[in-house]
């Protein structure tokens, strides 16, 4: 399954959809699944921007930022954006992601200093023709079967006194009252529960996976690079929410059904079900008290000079 990338979506697991590069998700259609990629990461936009501006304290004008799994480059050009002085690489290991990313800079103006290379990570990053000053690597290190050395790799494509930010961890979003009135309460905390299991299965799954504690400050330590800081930014769209959000909410909780759905007992299953069913007053698409809350924690690092 291929991991959704801003978002996007607990946004590692099951309930995304999105390129990083990584050479998963080949059976994807990603012409049919890129607009949905787009809407999930421009309802994040909010967040990335809060994170910008607080790594633009930290990396003041980065002359190359780089967005390792972009994607179809939605946070690709909100760096573009937030870093009118630097050139932006997409990274990506699917081609028609790629293509979405260099239309949309064109599209907001920024084509002249955007770029993209495909290829898998973390190798695609030695067609860089120059160090970074800024790596943003958002949920793509966790679908690498090494993680570690990937960082050690990641780093290794830094200039001199470069930034790498790394968004991982964070908390799972929640969309829905603890008793949503139908079925037996707590339907998203045991659905956190099934995904936690299922991305315990990917991960062990991947090339030369290696099992590692998610001590990202030290692990980004043990590749020589200097911990900085770790920050969580709030997705807040308290209910009622607009449309968009609503087909977020319904895209989640569709992908969660297909990826874990089975394992849910009965009642679970049929209370999902109803969610999902847009001729129910009781589902996401109609109810007044959907929301969207969600946690999304960057930790960054230094190359030392």
């Amino acid at each position: 399954m291929a991991h959704a990338h801003h978002e996007q979506h607990h946004q590692h697991h099951t309930g995304h959809g999105h390129g990083h590069g990584h050479g998963h998700g080949t059976d994807i259609d990603w012409n049919e699944l890129a607009p949905l990629l787009e809407s999930q990461a421009e309802l994040l936009a909010p967040v990335y921007r809060r994170a910008m501006a607080w790594l633009a304290r930290e990396v003041a004008e980065p002359g190359l930022v780089v967005d390792a799994g972009s994607g179809p480059g939605v946070v690709s050009c909100l760096f573009a954006e937030a870093f009118p002085g630097a050139r932006v690489v997409a990274v990506d290991g699917t081609a028609p992601l790629l293509e979405r990313a260099r239309d949309r800079a064109a599209r907001q103006g920024v084509a002249d200093r955007f770029d993209t290379v495909a290829g898998d990570l973390p190798e695609a990053l030695g067609r860089l023709d120059r160090p970074a000053d800024l790596l943003w690597a958002s949920r793509s290190l966790h679908h690498l079967g090494d993680q570690r050395a990937a960082l050690a790799a990641f780093a290794g494509h830094l200039a001199p006194g470069g930034t790498l930010a790394l968004l991982e961890g964070g908390l799972p979003s929640r969309f829905l009252p603890r008793d949503p009135g139908i079925g037996r309460p707590g339907l998203q905390a045991r659905l956190d529960a099934l995904e936690e299991e299922w991305f315990t299965r990917m991960r062990a799954g991947l090339p030369g996976s290696v099992a590692e504690t998610e001590d990202w400050p030290a692990l980004l330590t043990a590749a020589g690079l200097a911990h900085t800081g770790t920050r969580t930014f709030l997705l807040d769209l308290p209910a009622p929410v607009d449309d968009r959000a609503r087909a977020y909410v319904a895209a989640h909780l569709s992908r969660l059904r297909e990826g874990v759905g089975e394992a849910l007992d009965a009642d679970d299953r049929a209370t999902l079900d109803r969610l999902l069913d847009p001729s129910d007053p009781s589902s996401v698409h109609v109810r007044p008290d959907v929301f969207v809350l969600g946690a999304y924690t960057v930790h960054t690092a230094v190359r030392r000079g």
